[in-house]
């Protein structure tokens, strides 16, 4: 696979940048019901490894990726140049 982008969220897991929709805190109520959805669907990926989630990222495939990076730190990566 050439030209794929791959986006660390942590501990060795990463997400294709390309597919990003969104990148949000995991606090707010209306993203504990997205990532509740998410599971019921089977379409939730934790890639905490036991630690606290504090970011979701939202796929274009409606994918909902767990990270314990903060979303700051996420974005950061993700908009940091390639090359």
């Amino acid at each position: 696979m050439t030209g794929v982008t791959l986006l660390n969220v942590g501990f060795d897991n990463a997400v294709v940048a390309e597919r990003i929709v969104a990148v949000v805190s995991a606090d707010p109520s209306p993203i504990k019901r997205l990532r509740e959805a998410a599971a019921r669907h089977q379409k939730l990926i934790d890639a905490t490894n036991g630690r606290r989630t504090r970011t979701l990222i939202v796929t274009d495939s409606d994918h909902v990726v767990l990270s314990s990076l903060q979303p700051e730190t996420v974005v950061q990566r993700l908009m940091e140049p390639k090359g």
